[in-house]
Order: C-alpha cells, then structure tokens, then sequence
C-alpha cells in the first residue's frame, strides 16, 4: 500500500514538474514565434483625410483597417468634410488633444499643416503622411505614389495618345503638393521630350467636379482644337469630362487623362470618354501607415527620447506605393471586387 502511494506522489511530482517547466517556458518565449506581432486594443492609431466622404478614401481606410486587425489595435477615421486646410487643422488638433497612438495624415496643404503635425510630433505622437505630403514637417514618413514621376507617365501616355503634336492643358489643384508635383512632372517632360506639344494652360479645379468642369469650359473656349487635358484628381477627371462632352467643337474632342479608380472614373474609363487614368497603390498607402505608426509607438513607448542623438529610425523616409495605367483594355480589373 505504501509503495502504491509512493508511486502516486512520484507520478503527481513529475505532472507539476511538467506543468511549471511549461509555464516558464511560455513566458519567456519570443512572442514573434508564438502569436506573432501583437498589440493593444487599447492602443488607437488615427487616419485623417479630407473631403471625407469620396470613394478615393475607401481603399486606404480598409489597408489601415487591415493592418490593425492583424496587430489587434484600434483605428479611428476623422477628416475635414471640404477640401479646406482650416477645418482639417481643426480636425487635427482635436485629434491630437485625445493623444492617440499615432496619427497617419494626408495633408490638403503641406504648408499650413506643418505647424500643427510639428505640434504632435512634439508632443511625443507619432505621425507618418500619406498620399499628400508636408516635406518639411517633422513627420517620420512619407507613403505614397511618387507624383513626380506620375506626371512623367501621364505626359507619355499623353503624347503616345496624340501622336505626339498638338496644345495641351492641365487642371490641378495647385495649392496641393502631391498635385504639384503630378504637374511638375508632366510639364517638365512635355518641355523636354515632345517638341511638337506645348501645354497652354494651367487651370485651378480646387478638386472638385464643378469647379473642374468650368475650368475645363474657359480652357476649351480660349483654345479650340486642344489635343489634350490632364486632370491630376478624379473630381478634376470627372469636371474635364462633362466639360468636353457638352462642348460643341469641330473635329476630334481632346484626349482626357485622369487619376485614381473610383467607380465614376472607371466608367468614364470604359465608356471612352476618359482615354486613361493612373491608379495609385492606395491599400498599401494605409496598410504600411499602420504598420510603420505601430513600430514607431512601441518604440517611443519605451523609451521618449529613442531617437534623439539621430538614431536611426526603424521606418523609410519616404515609401512609393505605386502607380499604373488604366485605359480601356485593362480597365475592368480596377473595379471594386
């Protein structure tokens, strides 16, 4: 009977051993081996646009989503419901006094956001831009297509859809610096690689469709038989075209080139009454924010001061998302599936 019960204490022995040895060895296991990289539900990383209710938005806002939902974090969404730097400070600074964990921000106007994204920064939140930059803010990253060489793509396809000849015109938003340097990038290329264009006008659409629209009507009034327009947004894209459809003019109507793969877009697209627009990598824009704003926070976390004395940062200064060419023949794989 004894060495029964001595056999029982053995076997219950050599259980707990077990079961500690076990724990201890969860507990000091790398947390990338067993459920990979994880955060804090609690922890809320903030994306702010403007115009907020476009569809542009919608794909950057399910990267972001994406990314959170695999780092088991929250995300809000905010942005100013005009395209207006006033009441997308306003949005901000609201968003900074909640002190989030990291602000992703597309700036409507890189210079009179500077100040106030400076303000989070400095106040130990980080922030990365997105889609529209503000290069001498003090964010830690930029995300996004790289709108020079955007406009260098539009102004080929351009010259390859008019064969190279003819007056062309731009309608941008000029106090926007991912614009500008959409229209850097095509006038510098029709200037010095197709001899036979000139572009003739630059008109302001203030991103949005009617104003878009009048300025294309002015443009098509002041220079009859225009080869072609290009429109660095889609609400400019969609104004040029409703421009040019109701104006009256002998021979061919010009070649229209716009941005971005919203649905009114896409149709435009297809029907033929936009030759081509240029896709942007718009999920990777928010899923990479998020990532890179979640490496940032866990970094600043532990320790506020970690990149003082110019320490390396664990994110790129800038990261390019991509751009395409959608015309007709490839249009139907950029709709919304």
């Amino acid at each position: 009977m004894k060495k029964l019960w001595l056999v029982y204490v053995l076997l219950i022995g050599i259980f707990l051993v077990y079961v500690l040895n076990y724990r201890l060895q969860a507990q000091s296991a790398d947390p990338w081996e067993t459920t990979g990289l994880r955060g804090n539900i609690e922890d809320t990383y903030v994306m702010v646009t403007f115009q907020i209710g476009i569809d542009y938005w919608k794909s950057v806002l399910k990267g972001f989503e994406d990314g959170a939902e695999e780092l088991n974090v929250t995300v809000e969404y905010h942005g100013s419901t005009q395209h207006n730097a006033n009441e997308q400070m306003t949005v901000l600074e609201q968003v900074i006094a909640k002190k989030p964990a990291g602000i992703a921000i597309s700036a409507v106007n890189s210079k009179l956001l500077t100040a106030t994204i400076n303000k989070a920064v400095e106040k130990g939140i980080p922030v990365v831009l997105f889609d529209s930059g503000a290069p001498n803010s003090k964010a830690y990253s930029f995300l996004g297509t790289d709108n020079y060489n955007a406009g260098i793509e539009a102004a080929r396809k351009m010259a390859e859809l008019t064969g190279s000849v003819g007056n062309i015109a731009i309608v941008t938003t000029p106090d926007q610096h991912n614009h500008q340097e959409r229209t850097d990038g095509f006038l510098d290329t029709i200037n010095s690689e197709f001899p036979m264009m000139e572009v003739v006008a630059v008109q302001d659409g203030r991103g949005d469709q009617v104003y878009s629209r009048q300025a294309a009507e002015k443009i098509l009034t002041e220079y009859p038989g225009l080869a072609g327009i290009f429109a660095t947004e889609s609400n400019g894209g969609i104004g040029v075209a409703e421009a040019v459809q109701a104006h009256k003019s002998k021979g061919l109507p010009p070649q229209i080139i716009s941005f971005d793969t919203d649905k009114g877009t896409l149709d435009l697209v297809k029907d033929g009454a936009i030759s081509a627009t240029m896709a942007q990598g718009t999920w990777n824009m928010g899923y990479w924010s998020l990532m890179e704003l979640f490496q940032l926070h866990r970094d600043l976390a532990a320790d506020p001061s970690v990149y003082t004395n110019n320490k390396p940062l664990p994110v790129p200064d800038t990261v390019d998302t991509g751009i395409d060419v959608v015309t007709r023949a490839n249009v139907d794989n950029y709709y919304a599936k």
